[in-house]
């Protein structure tokens, strides 16, 4: 308890430091035409580095820090989902679901592969290299087309249709993928089947149960919710109730076993089909530029110095599979869905991967060696660290080429 009291100081100097840096790097990074997203990843390694040599940070700091990283995701897609237009998102389903299918299909697949059949790498490890590939770190690319304003654009709704549908897809597989892990090992076809079946049953419920209770929520509560907050309260604390109810849907999704992204998003939509909640949206501004960025500083910190020397080789290929998995996979179904600009800003878009990756590869290892060996767990590592940092540099490079169209699509200029 005393060692805590003691490290509290230097916790609340370093999140001082880290927002202060981050903002700063934002703005001079900015003049020059480097995504903000970077600075905040580079504050978040660097923060790493920092406590690899001296030790800044107790375990207690860590935590703190990822819950902090929590706090950004869900602010971040909270609000993707206050600013989008539920009908405008379900009318891109058709297209979206498509491109969804081919990226999960074909990036798992690839993921499969090259981890079993070109690196030789045991079959229960390899399924979770599959399982880590076929999802995204949606907070990623949706940072980037938040940044150029085109995520309310006709791609943009697509690409935020295939976002959630691959979280949600991802997060199916992962729980699959636990349930059977020990089975696949063992050779046990028969539990296996009935173990998959019973997994999936489960999930599903909890599917339905979860968008039964986000329509309900949207369609009897909300508009009375948001009324009585504008009548007991004045500006921005009507915002605040907003946020924290959205906060409480986002919790509920997780305890459900989707993610807090996930739940975010849809607590925004649940709120973006009222024109008043989405009206005082700009009182949220000052808590959304706070901790989006602790969301990016969090993943730079979950990168492991070691990881680059212990995971190279295997994450270098691993890496061209990552790649090329989003970009094929979701790339081409999204070219007969929009066009080439449409698939090359979603293809590329879909590349990140942090959250729900490193979830797969982290319970994974804590099975053991059979499931994830640290040396599978460190190339993963690795991709997850590139892709997150090639992504955003990637988009902003393609946005200097395109110019949003409201209400449309991107064009060329």
């Amino acid at each position: 308890m005393t060692e805590s009291v003691q490290m509290l100081p230097l916790l609340v100097l370093l999140m001082g430091l880290a927002i202060t840096i981050a903002i700063f790097a934002k703005a001079l990074l900015g003049k020059i035409g480097i995504p903000a997203l970077v600075a905040y990843l580079t504050v978040g390694f660097l923060l790493k580095l920092a406590d690899t040599h001296w030790h800044l940070l107790s375990q207690e700091g860590e935590e703190i820090f990822e819950f902090l990283a929590e706090i950004g995701i869900i602010s971040l897609l909270f609000r993707v989902g206050l600013e989008s237009d539920l009908l405008e998102l379900l009318n891109q389903l058709p297209k979206a679901c498509g491109i969804f299918i081919g990226n999960v299909v074909f990036s798992g697949a690839l993921g499969f592969i090259t981890s079993y059949f070109l690196l030789h790498i045991p079959l229960t490890p390899s399924l979770f290299v599959a399982i880590a590939l076929t999802a995204t770190s949606v907070g990623v690319a949706v940072g980037v087309w938040n940044e150029e304003n085109t995520v309310q654009s006709q791609d943009g709704k697509i690409l935020l249709d295939v976002a959630e549908l691959d979280d949600i897809a991802s997060v199916v597989l992962m729980a699959l993928l636990f349930a059977a892990a020990s089975s696949i090992h063992n050779g046990h076809q028969i539990s296996l089947i009935k173990l998959i079946a019973k997994t999936s049953g489960i999930f599903f419920l909890k599917a339905i149960l979860f968008a039964a209770f986000c329509l309900f929520f949207s369609r009897y509560l909300e508009k009375k919710l948001t009324r009585f907050f504008n009548q007991i309260e004045k500006p921005p604390d009507p915002m605040l109730e907003i946020v924290g109810v959205g906060f409480i849907i986002a919790a509920i999704a997780e305890l459900l076993g989707f993610s807090v992204a996930i739940g975010a998003f849809f607590a925004g939509l649940v709120f973006s089909r009222d024109a008043e909640a989405v009206k005082i949206d700009a009182s949220f501004g000052a808590l959304y530029e706070l901790f989006t960025p602790f969301f990016f500083i969090g993943i730079g910190l979950k990168v492991d110095p070691s990881a680059f020397n212990t995971g190279l080789r295997l994450g270098c290929i691993l890496l061209i599979a990552a790649i090329l998995g989003k970009l094929i996979g979701a790339g081409i179904p999204a070219f007969f869905a929009t066009g080439c600009t449409g698939a090359v800003l979603i293809g590329s878009s879909m590349i990140p991967r942090a959250e729900i990756c490193m979830i797969v590869m982290q319970r994974g290892l804590q099975l053991g060696d059979w499931a994830v060996p640290p040396n599978i767990f460190s190339a993963m590592v690795f991709v997850c660290t590139a892709t997150s940092i090639i992504t955003p540099v990637l988009l902003h490079f393609l946005f200097k080429q395109l110019s949003p169209v409201k209400e449309g699509s991107i064009s060329y200029e």
